[in-house]
């Protein structure tokens, strides 16, 4: 299953290198099905292995001049708050049992899984949609927009804290509708908030479990491999008539993950 575990992590940078996210989505599953691990470690690992392959995908948009550290700040320190709250303070509060119902027992492990099944479902629904994307030149950029980005921020921010996610899928339509952002800036800017929110989120909640450091460098290292290579064959493949694909493995998933805590 481990060997499966590094192929997968292999296609979440090459997923993230060319259709810009998605990727980080995948993370959690592979960490919990195929490495074993339990839901919170893995929401834990999963922060560091976004962060870092995140950081790596955005450093070749900073070159380009195509990351807006001002729309970064706007939206990254709500999220970075959100996410310190969550993961210090909401997710020690979560008890080993949440709720029974008749023999079904409910534990917080299956309770952060739905959660990341359900997210999925919403990010799946976002990739296999038609490309509503509205022009930029054609917004109207009201007074309370950066207020609503701020608040979308901690709402990520929260999202992230929970099941360890970058959340991209939000971020990105945010910057775009919200901040009048261009698209290739808002994905480059989203790849550095996503980078900044899930270090930060790591290695400020870190202290409460104990990490497994070969694994977790191994992992992040053959995703960053699978950014280089999805960004080289994003010159040569349109990312954008891939992501309905990309999107209906990700339903798949989530359905599936639905399944197996509930049913199985």
């Amino acid at each position: 299953m481990e060997v499966f575990g590094y192929i997968a992590s292999v296609l979440i940078g090459v997923s993230l290198g060319l259709i810009g996210g998605g990727g980080s989505i995948l993370t959690v599953p592979v960490l919990v099905y195929l490495f074993g691990l339990d839901a919170f470690l893995a929401t834990e690992y999963s922060l560091f292995i976004v962060g870092i392959s995140s950081m790596v995908g955005s450093v070749s948009y900073f070159k380009k001049g195509l990351v807006n550290f001002k729309t970064a700040l706007v939206f990254g320190i709500p999220s970075i708050i959100s996410i310190f709250l969550t993961r210090n303070y909401i997710l020690p509060l979560i008890p080993d049992k949440v709720v029974t119902v008749s023999d079904f027992v409910v534990t917080k492990d299956i309770l952060l899984l739905l959660i990341f099944a359900g997210l999925m479902i919403l990010a799946s629904y976002k990739m296999i949609q038609k490309n509503t994307e509205c022009a930029v030149e054609s917004l109207n950029l009201h007074k309370n927009n950066t207020l609503l980005a701020a608040g979308e921020g901690s709402v990520v921010g929260v999202l992230t804290g929970l099941v360890g996610a970058g959340g991209g899928f939000m971020i990105i339509p945010a910057l775009v509708n919200l901040l009048k952002t261009p698209m290739k800036v808002a994905i480059g800017t989203s790849l550095v908030i996503i980078s900044l929110n899930s270090l930060i989120g790591f290695f400020s909640s870190m202290n409460h479990v104990e990490i497994d450091w070969k694994l977790l460098a191994t992992i992040s290292s053959i995703a960053i491999v699978g950014i280089i290579i999805g960004s080289k064959l994003s010159k040569k493949i349109d990312g954008k008539k891939l992501k309905p694909a990309f999107g209906w493995f990700i339903l798949l998933m989530g359905i599936y993950i639905i399944i197996k805590e509930i049913f199985l």
